[in-house]
Parts: structure tokens; sequence; C-alpha cells
């Protein structure tokens, strides 16, 4: 019997009794000796393979699965894919994923979501019209010559008075996306799972929740008011170039300030909504999901802002050049110091112009940051588990181990 061990070299044979088998070295070709012979059962050349390539020559086995000519096992592939009962894959999302799935779950609930927007758009821009035709005083007017404490006080005024026509409209238009953001998130709830909603009922899920989103919203901006006052307070009551100097850096600071917070807060309505959390909880709540992820949260959020400009500046520009040849209006009034004077015709076709922004961006904002809210979930809590258990996917059991 052979004595090695498992296998035999190529071109050896078994030990019983065929010695001459055995391959030996021929002789040197000088002719100084006879010349070497190999044995005559040696197999035909060009039979072995390599073992990357088995299968090539005859009576051989079938490839084992998974080095390449047989069906490749499931082990060898990527991973599965992950479900994906709605709008989103239950995984954590990538930005482009956050965007589309916003975009499509409007497409797929524009009935509910874009006609409430649209309805509420029309009435806000109504009621704005009409403060501005006939509540809101005049912006001041200021003096490009003016210097020093002069044209401190008249920065002042102009901000003041600026604050005093705004703030009426901005009060409306805050209410309207409140009530936009609690229908949507609640449709993006339920997109998720993939369940159709109408508006009824979202409407009876988002009602419970609008006034402690009310007073989520008035809070956040009374400290941001607060954080502004404390920044360039100290400056406006100098009243000198110094103090002008020193408004300027509480301004910058105030900023930067109010930037970290409006960030850190983002999700704070979301976990209001979704997960009945109170007001001083949603906030505490959004800090700590957007803890450690900060940047990443801001820079979602930076696109989000910088495609609603985008979105607001297609429109409107046309919208306004319209408007302006409509009314009248001399183009060179926009750029004096004075307020120009505009008619009903420039507000009426620039409010049409702004329905069509709001209907849109409204709903698409409120989208992203309730998507955003998931991911993050997601990401720290194994969201996704839940989620297919809610939207009864087979292989998610209550036993199902979270990762």
């Amino acid at each position: 019997m052979n004595d090695s061990p498992g296998w035999a070299s190529p071109g050896s044979a078994p030990s019983d009794g065929k010695e001459a088998a055995i391959p030996r070295p021929s002789d040197p070709q000088d002719g100084s000796g006879a010349t070497g012979q190999w044995s005559p059962e040696q197999p035909p050349p060009g039979q072995w393979s390599p073992p990357s390539n088995p299968g090539s020559g005859p009576g051989t086995r079938p490839p084992a699965p998974g080095w390449g000519g047989g069906p490749q096992r499931q082990g060898w592939a990527g991973p599965p894919p992950a479900a994906k009962p709605g709008v989103i894959p239950l995984r954590p999302l990538s930005l482009g994923e956050i965007l589309d799935g916003s975009v499509s779950a409007l497409r797929v609930h524009w009935r509910t979501a874009l006609g409430f927007s649209l309805a509420v758009s029309v009435v806000t821009q109504i009621g704005i019209i009409l403060m501005q035709r006939y509540l809101l005083p005049d912006p001041t007017s200021v003096d490009p010559n003016a210097t020093g404490a002069e044209a401190l006080r008249q920065t002042a005024d102009s901000a003041r008075s600026t604050l005093l026509s705004l703030g009426p409209a901005s009060l409306v238009s805050m209410i309207a996306t409140l009530f936009t953001a609690s229908i949507v998130t609640v449709v993006i709830s339920r997109s998720v799972l993939g369940r159709p909603t109408t508006l009824s009922d979202a409407w009876a899920e988002a009602r419970p929740r609008i006034l402690p989103l009310l007073g989520l919203t008035v809070l956040v901006a009374v400290i941001m008011a607060t954080i502004m006052t404390v920044g360039i307070g100290p400056g406006l009551l100098l009243g000198s170039e110094a103090g002008a100097a020193l408004a300027f850096l509480g301004f910058a600071a105030a900023c930067v300030v109010m930037l970290w917070l409006n960030v850190s807060f983002a999700l704070a309505a979301p976990a209001l909504m979704l997960e009945r959390q109170s007001i001083v909880a949603a906030l505490r709540r959004s800090a700590k999901l957007v803890r450690g992820a900060w940047w990443r949260t801001f820079g979602i959020l930076a696109l989000t802002w910088l495609l609603t400009f985008l979105l607001t500046f297609l429109v409107s520009i046309p919208f306004t050049a319209i408007a302006v040849i409509a009314d009248g209006t001399d183009v060179s009034d926009f750029f004096s110091s004075s307020a120009p004077s505009v008619g009903w015709p420039f507000l009426i076709i620039t409010g049409i112009g702004e329905v069509i922004v709001s209907t849109l961006i409204y709903p698409f904002v409120a989208g992203v940051m309730a998507l955003l809210y998931m991911d993050q979930r997601i990401r720290r809590e194994a969201l996704d588990l839940d989620l297919a258990r809610a939207a009864g996917l087979p292989g998610y059991g209550a036993d199902t181990p979270r990762s």
C-alpha cells in the first residue's frame, strides 16, 4: 500500500508491486550514458488541472458550490436587501433616501398631504396680504450718509420696524407650518409601514398634538429671541461706534449659538408627535438623538434649506417680474432707501407665487424632519425591527434580537 498520507503528487503511482511505475530522471543526453525511460503508465499530459479550475478534465467531480462554475451559495453573495414595506428601506438611511422618501410619500399621498398644504397656504396667504395692506406700518427709511450714533439709531429703528412688519406674518406662517407638519408627520409614519391614510385619519391622530406642538414652537422662538437680545443688547445700549462693534460681535456669537440649538432641537417636533412626548421631554429627546451626529444632521438640514431656497427663488422670480409689470411699479423703487408703494396686482400675483412655494415646501421639509428622526432612531435604537413588526413582515417576531 501507499504510505503517503492523503494524496499522491501528480505523476506518481501506487506502490503495489509496480516499482517500475515510479518515474526517474533521465540520464544526461550527451551520449555518456543510456537514456532513461519514463514508465509507460504515465497519465496523458494536460489531464491535471489546478485546484482553482476543477472539472476541466474527464472523470472529475462537479465543482463544489462557491468555487466558480457551480451555483453560488448565499453566503458568498452580499447581504440580502433590507425590507421595504413602504417608502424607505428599514435600515439606516442615506441622504438621498431621506430626500427621496419625503418626495415619494408626498407623491403617494398627494391628496392628503399636498391638498391639505394647499388649503392652509391659501388661507395663510390671504391673511398675510390683508395684514400687509391694512395693518402693518411702512418700513422706516434709512439715510445712507448717516454715520456714528445716528447710523446706529437708524439701524435700530429700521430693525424694529422690520420686526413689527414681519412679526405678524411670521406668526401666521408659523401656525400654518405647524398644521401642515402635524399632518405630514402622521402621513410619513404611515407611509413607512406601507399603510394608506386619509385626511380624516391623519387629522384625528394629529389633532391632540397641535397645542403641544404650538407650545414647542413658541418656546424655541422665545429661546432664540432671548439669545439674540442678549447678544446685541449691550452694544445697542452703548450707542457709540464701540457699541456698534460690540453689537456686531454679539450678533455673530448669537447666530452661532442659535444655529447649534436649532440643529440640536430639529427632531423635537417628530418626537413630540410620534412618541407623545411633552414639550421639554421632546427637546431633550431631540438633543439626545442629535448628539454625536450634529454635523451629519446639520448637513442634511443645510441641503434641505438650500433646496427650499432654490425652489423659492425659481418660483418667486417670474411671479415677481409679472407682478411688477402688472402693477406698474418702477424697478428702481425697490432699491431706494424708502419702501416702494405697491398695489393690489403686485400683492395678489406675488401671493399666488407664495402659495405655490408654501404648498410644496411645508410638507417636504416636514417629511425630511420625520424621516431624519426615524433614521436616527434606527441607527441608535434598532427602530427598524419595531417598524418591521408593525408592518407585519415575516421573520420579525417578538423574539427577533436587536442589533
